[in-house]
């Protein structure tokens, strides 16, 4: 099994450029953000061509950036999907907020999701003004997500919305693009938009790779996608997933291999603890099951997939456990 590599934006952009040349070829970072729930990670996925980040209908999916690498045969795109920008009620949410700025400080696009089936509220307005704000204000696209779920009245309504922010937010968007994940609607369009606000440069990373995340943190957050499905209230914001260990199970014939990941799903409460667990551990067999048909489909690998559930009291607001967990 491969290992992906991990580095700041620079370290990446020094380890590969001074090995190749760049001969007219573009190459940078563009960030994806919005509100919560607005289509950043099926976007993600969407024009990276595979599944790097998880989805969700529940808001604040996203825990952290997730980098996905587009190539060309003229540029390298790195995409780099972060969590909503919200109005934080924990330490979590503030630590979230800061990865979303620091991403916008290091990046030369910003694609600012806003979608299609919701108006333009005070949550977009505040996002907008927060990039508007800053020192160095990288180039802005305006994304109207999810244009399958608007009627041609709506996204005429819509896309005026977006053009009236460039006034009163005094910012002004390279280009205003409505997108379709599932009809596969100008996503062409937007990735040709992307790469043309690039740099010059040479590729930041090696052909092939489509993703800096160890194996370790996909494997964890398509379990946490698992446990996200059908649970309520606040337990989605309470739920967290480590990989404790993983690795191939020695022994077995090389065309037989079996990859056993041992993985704790970490909650706040006792009480939030059964509803993991389920009757009798039913829901907790759903989890793993789910989990490890995505695994398998991801690393072409057989699973063997121990799942336990942890409680870690107030997580969410404890700097130390913050820390431990990575954040």
């Amino acid at each position: 099994m491969g290992r992906y590599w991990r580095h700041s934006l620079v370290d990446r952009a020094t380890v590969v450029a001074d090995t190749s040349a760049a001969g007219g070829f573009r190459s940078g970072f563009a960030s994806l953000v919005g509100r919560p729930n607005t289509g950043k990670s099926t976007l993600t996925n969407a024009l990276v061509g595979q599944k790097i980040a998880i989805e969700s209908s529940k808001p604040q999916t996203t825990r952290h950036a997730v980098r996905g690498i587009v190539h060309r045969p003229d540029a390298q795109l790195v995409l780099i999907d972060t969590p909503g920008l919200h109005k934080p009620r924990t330490l979590l949410g503030e630590r979230l907020n800061d990865v979303v700025r620091t991403t916008w400080s290091e990046v030369d696009v910003v694609g600012v999701c806003l979608p299609s089936n919701e108006r333009i509220g005070p949550g977009d307005r505040y996002l907008v003004g927060e990039l508007a704000a800053l020192p160095k204000r990288p180039s802005l696209v305006a994304i109207a997500t999810k244009s399958d779920l608007a009627k041609p009245e709506r996204m005429a309504e819509h896309l005026l919305s977006i053009a009236e922010l460039e006034t009163s937010l005094d910012i002004n968007w390279a280009d205003i693009i409505p997108v379709s994940v599932p009809q596969r609607f100008q996503l062409d369009v937007l990735i040709d938009t992307l790469v043309d606000l690039l740099p010059d440069g040479p590729p930041l990373y090696p052909g092939g790779e489509i993703t800096d995340e160890p194996e370790e943190t996909l494997v964890g957050e398509l379990i946490r996608e698992a446990a996200l499905e059908g649970v309520q209230d606040e337990l989605p914001h309470s739920i967290m997933v480590t990989v404790d260990e993983m690795g191939l199970r020695e022994g077995r014939p090389a065309n037989k291999p079996l990859l056993d990941i041992y993985a704790s799903m970490i909650v706040e409460r006792d009480s939030q603890k059964g509803i993991m667990i389920g009757h009798r551990g039913s829901r907790l067999r759903e989890i793993g099951a789910a989990a490890r048909h995505q695994i398998e489909a991801l690393l072409g690998t057989p699973v063997y997939l121990d799942l336990r559930v942890k409680v870690l009291k107030e997580w969410q607001r404890d700097p130390k456990h913050l820390n431990r967990l990575g954040f």
